[in-house]
């Protein structure tokens, strides 16, 4: 064994010895008055390592070449590093490295209590192992436990070599506890250039919420002007959050935006959304929308929830909004209430639900329409209960106070039993099912000499059936179960006169192939069709074997209607004549193409009546590209295309267009490019969106993403999700 080896055994026993020494002879004090012996804490034990070590007894060790000191969870090397006992200070020089569970320090020298881990560090380097944030300064000094400053200090989220931006302080305090950091006097420099200048920053390095000063968020919309917001995030607790937003445009005035977060235990969770302009100097009017939601779980199957949404006129969103998809909304929702869900029996469910609903509706002056019916209030109560003598029992029922100023308003009592007895094997099933759809109103005003208080009763027959049939399939090195699921459903319902009746919430159904498979293509219960028609769909899945998941299903279904239909809502349907074909594809057609697609034919005038299509192919993530078709005869033929793709190097193009070919306009476009850098990224978005029938808007959007520590400008990565399916942030 080498002299080394003897020379680190001595000063490993002589370290762990003293220490023990000293706790020993604490011990041997006895107490006085009765009080319990006061007990320190032990020091941690020190272990030092090096090509030679020399040293006082009880007084200093000093180790040279290839120097090692272990002090808990941090080990310390140098060249050269003397350590006083009494004291726990350290003194270390050249190639100084401090490797800690957080972070890791390097620099030139260094002084160091190990106790109160105090002192100081020359030419500092530092690498933050949460966030990879690194930096440098002219001095670091340590203030205590997980707690430094460095004067003259660079901060940045980009490996080495790479300054792409980095942040300049005065000062710059990191809180390992809090995971934070504080800078004084501080620069924001992108590749050398400074672009921000803020008196104080703080900053979470790890990702973690704090509250603080956000980066300003700025943009352009042609009704706006030059829009800047100053955004300060407010941590108020684990559970709720709050971010308050001065925001000032130039052709609108000054805005507060206030949002509120909370969640609560039971899942109690809320949002709350309240913006406001005193005076708006372009209408000289006080301007506010707010926007609120609520849900509370209240225990033992109940559950409160609260929706309340309110502007403070009809433009508001087309003016104001800085989310453009806003801009389509037309009903505002104002509602609240309880639901309860629980069993009954063994084998049943029941749910009530109790709400009052009334609407804000948002005009467009060149197409007026009506507000929907407020229900002030609705209660309904569905239950099930199968296995009842082979039977399944069904209720669905509800009571309903329709208002509105301008039509007929009344209240609605539905009472819809129904009955019904599945037959089923390993292979197919057969349910017949009756029930009995009663309707009773109680109107505000007589409707066609049949008075105030009408009602109205029609049963209901239907039979569906289906059997399933599959076979294991290999397609490449896939292997795939592929089934054959044909069904037919019958269904009669008797005509009954209805026109006399008010409509407060029937609409027709949009037809698709999984309404063709229901009795009633009505929604509401104001409208119960007539019918007497048999619907034959076919199926075929191909679900991969390994995981169960289904990758393609396609699927033809045909409706022939006995009779005419001569239950009608103007204006009259799409869906009307002798029969109905459709057809449906989605799902993936090879690993990169994926589509959902359908095509509805009216056979007896053999033409197409709708038409819904849409492709992708997207070989990566970062690459997408979608075409899509809408055809709906004598409503309209709209062609949507949209991209995103590698153009250079880091480029990334992006692009929208919503193409009306019936009215021969663009109803939405978007174009923009992304570049993505490893530590930043910048995006510039321009998007065009018709808000109206004569109205367009068009917004710019820029942002400056420093990896780490924030986004400088308006984020467009909302925009782009919900404009291009598939889009993927290059991030």
């Amino acid at each position: 064994m080498n002299m080394r080896f003897f020379q680190n055994l001595y000063i490993l026993a002589l370290l762990c010895i003293l220490p023990l020494t000293g706790l020993a002879n604490e011990l041997s004090v006895k107490p006085e008055n009765g009080q319990k012996p006061i007990i320190k804490p032990k020091k941690k034990p020190v272990q030092i390592e090096a090509d030679r070590i020399t040293g006082y007894y009880k007084q200093e060790i000093e180790a040279t070449g290839d120097a090692v000191l272990h002090h808990g969870d941090n080990v310390l090397t140098a060249d050269r590093m003397k350590y006083y006992q009494q004291t726990e200070d350290t003194e270390v020089e050249g190639n100084v490295r401090l490797e800690r569970p957080k972070d890791t320090l390097k620099g030139a020298q260094l002084q160091l209590n190990l106790k109160t881990e105090e002192g100081y560090l020359t030419e500092p380097r530092y690498l933050m192992k949460k966030g990879k944030g690194r930096g440098a300064g002219d001095m670091l000094l340590f203030e205590g436990k997980d707690n430094y400053r460095l004067k003259e200090a660079h901060y940045t989220t980009c490996p080495e070599g790479d300054n792409g931006w980095h942040i300049r302080a005065k000062e710059l305090e990191i809180d390992n506890k809090n995971e934070v950091g504080t800078a004084r006097h501080v620069s924001v420099v992108f590749k050398d250039t400074p672009i921000l200048y803020s008196p104080w920053i703080d900053f979470s390095y790890s990702g973690k919420r704090k509250s603080g000063m956000l980066a300003p968020v700025a943009g352009y919309n042609v009704r706006t002007g030059f829009d800047i917001a100053l955004p300060f995030y407010l941590n108020i607790a684990p559970n709720i959050d709050a971010t308050i937003a001065p925001r000032i445009m130039t052709e609108r005035g000054f805005l507060l935006s206030n949002e509120v977060r909370y969640i609560g235990n039971k899942n109690m969770n809320g949002h709350l959304q309240f913006d406001i302009l005193p005076y708006d100097i372009n209408t000289n009017q006080t301007r506010w929308g707010i926007l609120f939601t609520h849900t509370q779980n209240i225990g033992k199957g109940w559950q409160g929830f609260l929706n309340y949404n309110q502007v403070s006129d009809d433009r508001y969103f087309r003016e104001l909004t800085p989310n453009l998809a806003q801009t389509s909304l037309t009903n505002l929702s104002q509602q609240g209430g309880v639901s309860y869900n629980g069993r009954l029996g063994t084998n049943g469910a029941v749910s009530f639900t109790g709400f009052a609903q009334r609407f804000q509706t948002i005009q467009d002056p060149f197409a007026l329409f009506v507000s929907p019916y407020e229900r002030l209030p609705h209660f309904s109560m569905n239950a099930i209960k199968r296995d009842v003598g082979k039977m399944d029992f069904e209720l669905n029922s509800s009571w309903t106070n329709f208002y509105h100023p301008t039509l007929v308003d009344g209240k609605r009592f539905v009472f819809y039993p129904s009955v019904s007895a599945p037959i089923r094997n390993e292979y197919g099933y057969i349910t017949p099912k009756v029930g009995l759809h009663y309707t009773q109103y109680s109107l505000a005003t007589p409707v066609e000499n049949k008075g105030e208080n009408i009602d109205r009763a029609i049963p209901v027959f239907s039979v569906d059936s289906g059997i399933a049939f599959d076979r294991k399939l290999q397609l490449g090195d896939r292997n795939f179960v592929q089934t054959l699921e044909p069904r037919i459903f019958y269904t009669y319902v008797p005509y009954r006169n209805q026109n006399y009746l008010p409509n407060f919430d029937s609409a027709v159904n949009d037809f698709s192939f999984a309404q063709m498979l229901t009795e009633n293509r009505f929604s509401g219960s104001d409208r119960i069709n007539d019918a007497n028609r048999v619907t034959v769909a076919l199926t075929s899945r191909f679900v991969e074997q390994e995981t169960g998941i289904e990758r393609l299903r396609l699927a033809v279904g045909q409706q022939v209607n006995f009779t005419d239909p001569r239950v009608l809502l103007l204006p009259p349907q799409v869906t009307s004549g002798k029969s109905d074909f459709i057809a449906a594809i989605s799902g993936r057609l090879t690993p990169h193409i994926s589509t959902d697609s359908n095509i509805q034919m009216d056979e007896s005038k053999l033409w197409i009546e709708k038409v819904r299509t849409g492709i992708s192919y997207q070989p990566e993530p970062g690459k997408v590209l979608n075409l899509g078709y809408r055809f709906t005869r004598n409503v309209l033929e709209q062609m949507d295309t949209s991209f995103q793709w590698p153009i250079a190097g880091n480029w990334h193009g992006v692009a929208r267009a919503n193409y009306s070919l019936k009215d021969d306009k663009i109803l939405a476009g978007l174009a923009g490019f992304e570049y993505n850098a490893c530590c930043w990224a910048l995006r510039f978005v321009v998007q065009r969106l018709t808000t109206a029938t004569q109205t367009t808007t068009t917004a710019v959007f820029v942002q400056l993403e420093l990896k780490g520590l924030m986004g400088i400008g308006n984020n467009p990565l909302q925009v782009l999700q919900q404009s291009i399916p598939g889009y993927t942030s290059v991030h």
